[in-house]
C-alpha cells in the first residue's frame, strides 16, 4: 500500500514577494507601503490592496532587515520603572508611549531591575535602540552614555533631578516641590513642619530632593523641619499619628496626595483637628484630594506632556546635535484648599 508523504507541519513564512504577487504590485511598492515611506507617492487604492494582501498572507516586515536598510532601528528603549511612581507619572509614561507609536517608533520596555550604570547601558545597547529614555532609576555615567551612542543610539535622554554628562537631560527639579509645599505652610503661619519620607525602596530618588527643598524654604522663614519615615500602610500611619502630639508639629507636607490621605485619616482617628491643630498638604493634585473632607491642599506639578517629550525624541533622532541639551521638565505651584 502506498503511503502519502507527510506534509510539513510548518507553514512557509510569507515574504514581500508573495505580497507583491497577490497585490499585483512590485516589491518596492510593498516596501514603500508597509514602511510608511512618504517620499514616494502611492495611491490610496494601491496602499489598501497591499495592506489587505499582507493581512491575508499574515506577512509582517522583518524589523532587523528594515534596520539594516535604514542604518538604524526605530526602537526607543524605555527602562521600566520598579518604584511606585504614582498616577501622575504613570499617565505621563503612557502618553509618551502612545505619542512615540504615532511617530512610527517601536517602544520597548526593558526590565532593568538589578542593573546599574555601565552594566545597564551595555544590556540596553545589545538591542541597538535608536534612542534611550531613562527615567533616572539607573545612575548613568558619561561612559554609559558613550557606550549607548557607539552602539548606534542617536539620542540618550535622561529624566531626573539632575543632569547626566553627555546625555540630553530633562531635569525634574523635585526640590522645587518640597520648597513650594513648605513655603505655602509657612505663609499660613506654620513653623513646626513634618516632611513625610516614604519608606518604599526607590522613592528616595524623589523624596530626598523634596526634603532638601523643604529645608531650604524653612530656613528662609526660621521654621523647623522634622523628617517623618512612613510606610504606605494603615499601621505605619496609625503609629505616627499616635505620637503626633509629642512631636509638637503644627503642619505636615506628606510627600504626595496618596500619603497625605493616609496620614490625614490617621490624624483624624486620633482626634487631631485638620487644619486647626495640624495643616496638611500633599502633591500631584489628584482628583482624590478634592473628594476628601477637608479638601486636600496640594502642590500642582506642571509637567511637559508625553507628546512634547516624544517630539523631542524624534527631533534628536532626526537631527542629533553635538552638544547635549538641558530642558526644564516641570514647575510647581501650591493649591490652597481646606486642609491647610
Amino acid at each position: 500500500m502506498s503511503q502519502t508523504p507527510k506534509q510539513s507541519a510548518e507553514r512557509p513564512v510569507p515574504t514581500s514577494a508573495d505580497v507583491a504577487r497577490l497585490a499585483g504590485v512590485s516589491r518596492a511598492t510593498v516596501s514603500y507601503v508597509l514602511n510608511n515611506t512618504s517620499a514616494v507617492r502611492i495611491s490610496e487604492p494601491t496602499r489598501r490592496r497591499v495592506r489587505e494582501a499582507a493581512e491575508e498572507l499574515g506577512y509582517v516586515p522583518h524589523a532587523a532587515a528594515r534596520s539594516l536598510r535604514a542604518g538604524h532601528t526605530r526602537m526607543v528603549l524605555l527602562p521600566t520603572a520598579h518604584v511606585p511612581v504614582g498616577p501622575l507619572y504613570s499617565q505621563f509614561f503612557n502618553e509618551l508611549q502612545w505619542a512615540l507609536r504615532r511617530l512610527d517608533y517601536t517602544v520597548v520596555q526593558y526590565g532593568s531591575l538589578g542593573l546599574e550604570g555601565d552594566e545597564a547601558a551595555r544590556a540596553w545597547a545589545e538591542l541597538r535602540p535608536v534612542a534611550v529614555v531613562s527615567f533616572g532609576e539607573v545612575a548613568l555615567t558619561r561612559h554609559s552614555v558613550d557606550v549607548l551612542k557607539r552602539s548606534g543610539a542617536k539620542a540618550v535622554i535622561t529624566l531626573g533631578p539632575r543632569r547626566v554628562d553627555g546625555a540630553h537631560s530633562l531635569v525634574m527639579d523635585q526640590s522645587e516641590i518640597g520648597s513650594c509645599a513648605v513655603s505655602h505652610l509657612v505663609a499660613r503661619g506654620r513653623r513646626a513642619i513634618g516632611v513625610v519620607m516614604p519608606e518604599e525602596p526607590g522613592l528616595e530618588l524623589f523624596s530626598e530632593p523634596r526634603l532638601e527643598g523643604a529645608r531650604r524654604a524653612a530656613a528662609v522663614a526660621g521654621a523647623r523641619i522634622e523628617p517623618l519615615p512612613l510606610s504606605y500602610d494603615e499601621e505605619s500611619a496609625a503609629a505616627l499619628a499616635a505620637r503626633w502630639r509629642e512631636l509638637g508639629l503644627d503642619a505636615v507636607y506628606a510627600y504626595n496626595d496618596e500619603h497625605a490621605q493616609l496620614l490625614m485619616r490617621a490624624l483624624q482617628d486620633e482626634d487631631i483637628d485638620v487644619p486647626g491643630a495640624t495643616a496638611v498638604i500633599g502633591a500631584d493634585d489628584l482628583l482624590l484630594g478634592r473628594l476628601l473632607r477637608p479638601r486636600l491642599s496640594t502642590v500642582h506639578i506642571d509637567m511637559v506632556t508625553g507628546r512634547r517629550l516624544a517630539e523631542l525624541v524624534d527631533n534628536m533622532v532626526r537631527e542629533p546635535g553635538d552638544e547635549p541639551e538641558i530642558h526644564d521638565l516641570m514647575g510647581a505651584r501650591a493649591v490652597h484648599r481646606e486642609s491647610s
